[in-house]
C-alpha cells in the first residue's frame, strides 16, 4: 500500500475500504504523476470518492478512460451521443430501485467490466447512499478449510431480464437470458494478486459439479459471510459526486430508504451516470 501523496490528499472512509480524494480537478487533464497517485489510491482502497466535480460526459469518459479502454452496455439504453454513459435515473414518483442487493456488474459476461465511474447529476435530499463491500476480507476471513473448498470451484452466472426491462428508460437492448458464463468463485485481482470472492445473488445459478441443494447451502452461507457489514463503506452522494470502484473484488449496492418519506415526494429524483471499463476474463 502506497504511504505517501504528493498530488492528491487521500482520505480513508473506514478500515475496509473507501478513500475520498481530494485536491484535484478531474475536468483538467491529469498528468502522468497526479494520474498515478490516483491509479495507486484505487488498488490500495478499492473505491474512491470525489466531491464537487463539475464535469461534462466528455470530460467524463476522458477521465475514465485513463483506466483502460469504456465498456458499451450489452442490455440499457446508452445517453444519447455517448454510447458509452448509462443514465441512471430514478424519477421520483417511481418506487423501484435499479441496484438493489448487493452484487458485482454483469458477471454473467464472458469478459466483466473490470469497474465504473458514477457521476451525480440529482440526488435526493437525504439517502440514496451506495454501499460498497471488500471481497478481499470475505475471502481472507474464511477458514482455511473453506477457502480449500472454494479454490477452483465455479459458478454459472445467468443472465435475467427482469434486472433490466421491467425499468423505463432502462430498457433492455438484449434478452440478458441470453448471457451465461461460467467464472471461478474466488477470482484473482490481475493487478494485485490477491484473491476474492466472485459473488452476485440474482445472477449466480448454480455451482459446477454440486447438486441444487450442495449449491444452494454453500451460496447462501457465501452470500451471508461476504454481506457482513465489516466488510463495507457507505457513501453518501452530492451533487457533483463521483464514485468509482474496482469490479473485480468488490460488491456494491443502493439504499431504497428514500423512496417512502412522507415528506416532499416530489424531491426524490436520483439522476446518476455511469461510465464503465472493459474488464478481461476472470481467473
Amino acid at each position: 500500500m502506497r504511504e505517501n501523496y504528493d498530488r492528491i490528499e487521500v482520505h480513508p472512509v473506514t478500515g475496509a475500504l473507501g478513500a475520498e480524494i481530494a485536491g484535484i480537478d478531474l475536468s483538467e487533464t491529469l498528468d502522468n504523476e497526479t494520474f498515478s497517485e490516483i491509479y495507486d489510491a484505487f488498488l490500495d482502497h478499492l473505491v474512491l470518492f470525489f466531491h464537487n466535480q463539475e464535469l461534462t460526459p466528455g470530460q467524463h469518459k476522458a477521465f475514465a478512460r485513463r483506466f483502460g479502454d469504456l465498456h458499451v452496455h450489452p442490455l440499457t439504453r446508452s445517453m444519447p451521443g455517448h454510447p458509452e454513459i448509462v443514465e441512471v435515473i430514478k424519477e421520483s414518483e417511481e418506487h423501484h430501485n435499479w441496484g438493489d442487493g448487493w452484487h458485482t456488474d454483469l458477471p454473467f459476461l464472458e469478459e466483466p467490466p473490470l469497474g465504473s465511474v458514477l457521476y451525480a447529476r440529482d440526488v435526493p435530499p437525504f439517502s440514496g447512499d451506495t454501499h460498497f463491500a471488500n471481497m478481499y476480507l470475505a475471502y481472507e476471513t474464511l477458514s482455511d478449510t473453506m477457502r480449500g473448498l472454494l479454490d477452483g470451484l465455479k459458478c454459472v452466472f445467468k443472465g435475467g431480464v427482469a434486472n433490466y426491462s421491467r425499468f423505463q428508460g432502462m430498457t433492455a437492448v438484449e434478452d440478458a437470458g441470453d448471457f451465461v458464463a461460467t467464472h471461478p468463485v474466488v477470482r484473482t485481482h490481475p493487478v494485485t494478486g490477491r484473491k476474492a470472492l466472485y459473488l452476485h445473488r440474482k445472477n449466480c445459478a448454480s455451482l459446477e459439479g454440486m447438486s441444487p441443494k450442495e449449491s444452494a447451502a454453500i451460496l447462501d452461507f457465501l452470500y451471508g459471510h461476504a454481506e457482513n457489514p465489516d466488510f463495507s463503506c457507505r457513501f453518501h452522494w452530492r451533487v457533483n459526486s463521483i464514485a468509482m470502484w474496482d469490479n473485480r473484488c468488490t460488491l456494491h449496492r443502493v439504499s431504497a430508504d428514500y423512496f417512502y418519506s412522507e415528506r416532499d415526494f416530489s424531491s426524490g429524483r436520483r439522476h446518476l451516470q455511469r461510465v464503465t471499463l472493459k474488464g478481461d476474463r476472470p481467473f
